[in-house]
């Protein structure tokens, strides 16, 4: 009977307060490892939506910044209710477009931002569409001069297209021309540019090779020079998705500009690309040789 009531007896005090301290300690061990998972997840989520973002904005910009400058008289799509040789003529030279290049609309141009402020591309081509998907007025199959207008407003990277024609006062604006501009890329902090100039006076060749970038306030002074844009820098600074506290703020510089770290602790991610125009260089190589 002793025998029985020995080894049905309950636990000690001793041995419940070692037993919950011991499930205090794994369910510890275990918040930890479920606010570690949530704090990477969250990381590993901003990462991929800045690089995604970064990526998309670049594949874009480069797909249609590709084409600035082109002009192909003899294109049969190209519509012909206006002289193509004098419009020819003024994309060629003029694929960056600069204040004051379209007297009904004189401040329409690529500007550089005041005290490290977002820049602002406006550039011209020969297309079946603006920017934004639009066709202004034409048919489907033709294609025509387009001007399209890149900008920041409230940390979104837009677009907005013209009719070059409308713009040069041949025509009168049809559709979506100059209207409504399209976010093309959320959250971006910082979009700046930089312009290749090539010389032939200077490289004494006909490569059409840059031989310094400036800022979109000097590109008139390099055209008066002799000078061409054969191709730009582009510096894009997006925010990640998630909320995040980076305890240490790293610091950026887009191109030319001053560096800076941002003071909201945020994660940012920084891409940078450069666009030949092969249109632009391949007209100065025919114009030398």
């Amino acid at each position: 009977m002793h025998r029985l009531n020995s080894l049905s007896r309950g636990f000690s005090l001793i041995e419940l307060m070692i037993t919950l301290v011991l499930g205090l300690i794994i369910s510890g061990a275990i918040v930890q490892v479920l606010v570690s998972n949530q704090v990477t997840e969250r990381l590993n989520r901003g990462i991929a939506s800045a690089q995604e973002s970064g990526r998309f904005i670049m594949t874009r910009l480069r797909n249609e910044l590709l084409e600035t400058g082109r002009y192909d008289s003899l294109d049969p799509n190209l519509e012909r209710s206006v002289d193509v040789v004098p419009e020819a003529a003024f994309v060629q030279n003029h694929p960056i477009i600069l204040p004051g290049d379209f007297p009904l609309q004189p401040v329409l141009g690529s500007t550089q931002g005041a005290n490290g402020g977002d820049d602002v591309l406006v550039a011209g081509m020969q297309a079946g569409q603006d920017c934004r998907g639009y066709k202004l007025g034409y048919a489907d199959t033709e294609q025509f001069y387009v001007v399209n207008r890149y900008f920041v407003e409230d940390n979104k990277l837009k677009c907005v297209g013209f009719d070059g024609r409308v713009l040069a006062g041949q025509k009168v604006a049809v559709g979506n021309n100059g209207d409504a501009a399209f976010t093309l890329l959320d959250d971006v902090y910082g979009f700046q540019v930089l312009y290749a100039i090539a010389n032939a006076a200077i490289t004494n060749d006909s490569s059409g090779r840059p031989v310094n970038y400036v800022t979109a306030d000097n590109v008139a002074a390099q055209i008066l020079a002799g000078g061409q844009v054969v191709a730009i820098q582009v510096a894009v600074l997006v925010k990640g998705e998630s909320e995040l506290y980076i305890d240490k703020v790293p610091t950026f510089k887009l191109l030319n500009e001053d560096s800076f770290s941002p003071t909201d602790h945020q994660l940012y991610k920084q891409f940078e690309t450069t666009i030949s125009f092969r249109n632009v260089k391949n007209f100065l190589r025919s114009n030398n040789q």
